[in-house]
């Protein structure tokens, strides 16, 4: 049975080291509001995530709401095993497949071809079996010659193209989905959004994070409202879309 535990989770990012005598640090270190602070060694901190406590049970569709810097991709990013946190837990079981940041798991000076089995290995998919896949992969990517030139030639829309491919290619227990693919061409999110609705109905967890509505209302079944890195309100999508619209 798949299930996401995080328990009094936190994760702090660095934004600037250098002598007491700094004027950017002094004007900083005088910050009181938002999510900045200090720690032991007197480093400024980005607070991104504070203290989150999150069950995620198998047949749960979390959609995760908030405004821009709210914690979301990195609550995905966590959630992904790509940050870990400065603090707390989480805990897990399942195969976990992310749909976050295009680039992710991608050598640019790589072919696709090449990528598809790098990617694999950022999925913990063993190159033999990522190999097999390789001839579906290109198919629904449609970048045919383009498969054996190096990522750096892309255009965005064949980067999405090759990374939606790829981290589709395996049903995955646990779905972990950003926005991203809102630069896609309108045909080919035609096509995804098709495989999307049978990939999100094969996976045991999808956690959503997105700021359009009536994605959240038709994949979702329960939501959070993240504020400065913390969860603020749980309930249902409907409830939580209404705090989140009246809180923008």
């Amino acid at each position: 049975m798949s299930y996401l535990r995080v328990r009094g989770l936190s994760v702090e990012f660095p934004i600037y080291q250098g002598g007491n005598r700094s004027l950017k640090k002094s004007l900083l270190a005088k910050t009181t509001q938002g999510n900045l602070a200090k720690d032991a060694r007197d480093r400024l901190n980005v607070l991104a995530l504070s203290d989150i406590n999150l069950d995620i049970e198998e047949g749960d569709r979390l959609a995760v709401l908030g405004a821009n810097g709210a914690g979301k991709s990195t609550l995905l990013k966590v959630l992904a095993g790509i940050y870990e946190p400065t603090s707390g837990g989480l805990y897990a079981t399942g195969r976990v497949s992310a749909l976050l940041t295009a680039s992710v798991g991608l050598n640019p000076d790589a072919t696709g071809r090449e990528n598809i089995v790098l990617r694999g290995m950022y999925m913990d998919i063993h190159p033999r079996e990522m190999r097999t896949r390789v001839d579906a992969i290109a198919e629904f990517s449609e970048l045919g010659y383009h498969l054996d030139l190096p990522v750096r030639t892309y255009s965005t829309g064949m980067v999405i193209r090759l990374c939606f491919a790829i981290a589709t290619s395996v049903r995955p227990e646990i779905l972990l989905m950003d926005e991203w693919l809102a630069a896609g061409d309108a045909r080919f999110l035609a096509k995804a959004r098709r495989r999307m609705a049978d990939f999100v109905g094969a996976s045991s967890i999808l956690v959503l994070a997105s700021h359009s509505i009536p994605i959240l209302e038709e994949w979702c079944n329960r939501a959070i409202l993240l504020d400065h890195g913390r969860i603020v309100e749980m309930g249902s999508v409907k409830e939580i879309a209404a705090a989140y619209q009246q809180a923008a």
